[in-house]
């Protein structure tokens, strides 16, 4: 699993955008999204850069989260 922190979400709208950009990466298995912590946590074998500017590109930020 991999465990990102992701900045710039408000809402539940924000929340969701994550969720259905980071579910479109290649070998992702499934995705949650906690909006309260800012983070997102991703099952499955996807490339840690994809996911990242997958967020990205969804107009959030993200970074790995440690540990």
């Amino acid at each position: 699993m991999t465990k990102l922190n992701v900045t710039g979400m408000s809402c539940n709208h924000c929340r969701g955008a994550v969720k259905s950009a980071l579910e479109e990466v290649a070998g992702v298995k499934a995705v949650q999204v906690d909006l309260a912590g800012g983070t997102a946590e991703v099952e499955g074998a996807a490339d840690i850069d994809e996911l990242v500017a997958a967020v990205r590109d969804a107009g959030y930020e993200a970074t790995v989260a440690a540990g």
